[in-house]
């Protein structure tokens, strides 16, 4: 053999990613096509095992089946050879004789095959003498040629950056991680079926806002060349749902992709998926009842219970849930009174007391939510309704009845966290409309997170809102207890990351 073809021969053995090239390039030259378009399969690998869960270990069950999937593993023994072939419902073992498919072909399918690849096969079902319910093809060919090679079976994909931004490398490497994904979709589905049970329609509204609001958030900024004018990507839906109680729809729901523009954590992630839904005609105690039957609909289709473990913590959905004010909770955490009736010097003596930090524009309410978050939220485990939030950091709730200074609000928090917020929605145009005054003299003060001024939602709330109770799950939080995932990143398939090096 000539020097040069030695040293291509060498330099390809240390790299695999040339090695399979170089076979993707032999099928083609021998007229094969290393990427076809389609594979005639007739079983999924599920459908074998339950088909054939009866048959004998030896025994053949003269049934013909024609399988594909990515190759998992590869052993070959010469004359015999077994590959692990994982489809999307499962496994099966391809049991590759050269009496099977000629020796000839045998050697060459084999040979062509690197574990990833992705591979049909069609031939009989059996069970080997060791009880492995497989295929045994008369038919081997390679439907899609992989040049990269998967992360070694035993040490897997491990690096965390790795995973999150190769989450197609992830979801072969790591079972577990497929099965997150599975619950999460499980627990969709199940919610879907839920609203649609209680009489709900689902709903699509604008994903680009000229307005940012319907939270108090820093929103994403973009420009529409075409009218020329800056655009907002939603922060959330609430205020176009609101607008589509005016028009007659009385339970609407959107499950829904917003984002903020805010830092990441195992929490947060700028782009999220929310649910929110709005019911006319209730209150408070209706978002109660919804928010404990979407969870529990969640959690029994993705975990088969209402008990679920997170992070070493029992958490039981069972409902009721128990109800507790944000003043009770504080103050018990706080070790004294916290209320309406102290000062504004004295809050933030107490913020100063304990570490928490303020700044001069926060009125009483924004003291004491901070003094909440920061000293008694995260010693709940719940799932535990906290009600009563202060008017000044609800400025879309209802007034609680003879406590102007508070709302008729809920936040559900589970292990120190919140998964759930609803109102009992404001319908007063008048009253919304000094609202949005006071968010606009907030921004104007340097509050980023300050909702803008809608007039468009103020028009429509003057032709008439019904009286109507508002509910916000996120998503992901929910997902991340039912699947005892310690990162939000953990249950979204695509996270948010730094450009790579």
């Amino acid at each position: 053999m000539p020097d040069d073809a030695h040293s291509l021969e060498a330099s390809q053995a240390d790299d695999p990613i040339a090695v399979r090239r170089s076979k993707a390039e032999a099928m083609r030259s021998s007229g094969e096509e290393p990427y076809k378009d389609r594979y005639g399969r007739t079983h999924l690998a599920a459908e074998l095992h339950a088909a054939h869960a009866a048959l004998p270990a030896g025994e053949d069950s003269g049934v013909t089946a024609a399988v594909a999937g990515r190759v998992l593993a590869k052993r070959d023994q010469g004359k015999v050879a077994f590959l692990v072939l994982r489809d999307g419902s499962g496994e099966i073992q391809l049991f590759c004789r050269a009496d099977a498919l000629g020796a000839e072909r045998f050697r060459d399918a084999i040979d062509a095959i690197d574990v990833g690849d992705w591979v049909g096969a069609k031939g009989e079902v059996v069970r080997t003498r060791r009880g492995e319910l497989s295929v045994v093809p008369t038919e081997l060919v390679v439907l899609s040629k992989s040049l990269r090679p998967l992360p070694e079976k035993f040490h897997g994909l491990t690096d965390v950056e790795t995973r999150y931004r190769q989450r197609y490398v992830d979801l072969i490497a790591n079972p577990e991680v497929r099965q997150t994904f599975e619950k999460r979709f499980a627990a969709i589905a199940a919610i879907r079926r839920y609203m649609e049970s209680r009489g709900f329609v689902e709903v699509e509204t604008p994903m680009l806002h000229p307005i940012p609001g319907g939270a108090a958030a820093r929103p994403f900024v973009t420009h529409h060349n075409a009218l020329d004018m800056d655009l907002y990507l939603r922060i959330a839906p609430e205020l176009y749902l609101k607008r589509l109680l005016v028009g007659g729809f009385e339970r609407v729901y959107e499950l829904n992709r917003s984002f903020r523009n805010e830092g990441i954590s195992v929490r947060h992630n700028p782009e999220f998926t929310m649910l929110e839904a709005y019911e006319a005609f209730t209150n408070l105690e209706g978002m109660m009842r919804l928010a404990e039957g979407i969870v529990t609909a969640a959690a029994e289709a993705s975990c088969g219970s209402l008990v679920v473990e997170y992070q070493g913590t029992r958490i039981d959905f069972t409902p009721p849930w128990p109800r507790r004010t944000l003043l009770e909770l504080v103050s018990e955490a706080a070790g004294e009174e916290v209320s309406f009736e102290r000062s504004l010097d004295d809050l933030r003596a107490l913020c100063d007391r304990h570490e928490v930090p303020w700044e001069p524009a926060w009125g009483k309410g924004k003291l004491i939510t901070e003094l909440f978050e920061k000293l008694a939220e995260h010693a709940i485990v719940g799932p535990m309704f906290v009600v009563e939030y202060p008017l000044e950091t609800s400025p879309l709730a209802r007034k609680k009845p003879g406590q102007p200074e508070l709302t008729e609000r809920f936040e559900v928090i589970v292990v120190g966290r919140e998964i759930a917020n609803a109102f009992s929605e404001l319908i007063d145009p008048d009253d919304q409309r000094e609202r949005f005054e006071a968010q606009a003299r907030a921004k104007a003060g340097g509050d980023e997170e300050a909702m803008g001024y809608d007039e468009d939602y103020l028009r429509a709330m003057e032709y008439g809102m019904p009286p109507a109770g508002g509910l916000g799950v996120g998503i992901d939080r929910l997902v991340m207890l039912l699947t005892d995932s310690p990162s939000i990143r953990d249950v979204i398939l695509f996270p948010h990351m730094r450009p790579e090096a």
